[in-house]
């Protein structure tokens, strides 16, 4: 059993290795660890499973959810191969995750050719000044689905 956050790390990276030399995938891997123990990974499985949003974090992410029967990972750490990209980060705080390690810099991944910079760079414009616009599209409908979450009496709170 691993109990120094070096020990984590360097598995994360031996899980990246890994990928690239058996799926000839990204070379990115994931652990959630919780007391000490490993309770899911992850390997970037984007171009396996042609599915974008598959990397490293979020399928051990989704992994650990379904070990703990739970969408919250209190008490739960992530250990990265490398530092999360937005899309993964916005994972590791919807999930509650208490902590984030990674080795590999968002600059080393760039050298890589795995370059996200452009995503840091789009977030804080208006939605309208990115370079893939969004569009609100006001409808009187709008706030309807917010109501029916406020008077449900099934709902399950976030």
């Amino acid at each position: 059993m691993c109990s120094r956050p070096e020990d984590f790390i360097e598995q994360a990276i031996a899980l990246a290795v890994d990928s690239v030399r058996a799926h000839g995938g990204g070379p990115f891997g994931a652990l959630v660890v919780k007391d000490k123990r490993v309770i899911a990974t992850g390997i970037n499985l984007v171009t396996a499973s042609n599915d974008p949003t598959a990397h490293a974090e979020v399928v051990a992410i989704r992994s650990a959810c379904r070990a703990t029967k739970s969408y919250q990972l209190d008490g739960c750490e992530i250990y990265c191969s490398c530092e999360p990209c937005p899309m993964c980060l916005g994972a590791i705080y919807w999930s509650r995750l208490a902590r984030f390690y990674f080795s590999a810099t968002r600059q080393d991944a760039a050298h890589a050719s795995f370059d996200d910079s452009f995503i840091y760079n789009e977030l804080p414009l208006a939605p309208e000044q990115r370079s893939i616009s969004g569009v609100c599209l006001p409808s009187e409908e709008r706030l309807r689905p917010f109501a029916e979450w406020a008077s449900a009496t099934n709902r399950v709170p976030y």
